[in-house]
C-alpha cells in the first residue's frame, strides 16, 4: 500500500485585536459561503507561514506577524484528496482594512459572532481555535455520511 497520495493545503487565521474583537470575512464563495476567517490556497513550492502571511493581506490588506499554528482541519474530499486546512491564530497584525473579491472583511466582538450566518462547520473549527486541548477537526467517513470529530 502506497504512503503517498494527493492534498490541497490551505490555511485559515484567528486575528485578534486590543479590544478582544476577531476578524472575519462574509465569504461571497457560493461553495462555503457565510462569516469565517480569512484564509485561503498554499501555493506550490510556498512554506505554510508565508502562505498565511500572503492570503491575510490579499484578503483584508493587514500585514500579519508571528502567526501561530494552532490547529488543522481535514477531510477527504470526493476526488480522493487530503484536504488540508492549517489554523493560526494572532494578533499582531498592521495596515490597513479593506475588502477583497472574497468579500467584506469586518471587527466584531468574539461573543457576537454566532449572531451572524456562519460558513458551513465553522462552529467545529472555532473549537480547535479556542480550546487548548484540541488540535484537530478530523472528518471521517465518505461523501454525505462524513461526521467530525474534534482531536
Amino acid at each position: 500500500m502506497s504512503r503517498v497520495e494527493q492534498a490541497i493545503f490551505t490555511n485559515m487565521c484567528m486575528i485578534q485585536d486590543a479590544y478582544g474583537r476577531v476578524l472575519v470575512q462574509d465569504r461571497l464563495n457560493p461553495d462555503w459561503p457565510g462569516v469565517t476567517f480569512p484564509g485561503g490556497h498554499v501555493e506550490k513550492g510556498e512554506s505554510f507561514l508565508d502562505s498565511v502571511i500572503r492570503e491575510v493581506y490579499e484578503e483584508t490588506g493587514l500585514t500579519i506577524k508571528t502567526p501561530q499554528l494552532c490547529g488543522i482541519k481535514q477531510f477527504q474530499t470526493l476526488q480522493n484528496e487530503r484536504y488540508v486546512v492549517l489554523l493560526y491564530k494572532t494578533g499582531q497584525f498592521e495596515g490597513e482594512l479593506r475588502p477583497s473579491k472574497e468579500g467584506n472583511v469586518f471587527w466584531i466582538a468574539r461573543e457576537e459572532l454566532n449572531n451572524y450566518t456562519l460558513a458551513g462547520d465553522f462552529e467545529k473549527m472555532l473549537q480547535v481555535f479556542e480550546t487548548d486541548s484540541l488540535s484537530e477537526c478530523y472528518y471521517q467517513g465518505k461523501d454525505e455520511s462524513l461526521s467530525a470529530q474534534l482531536l
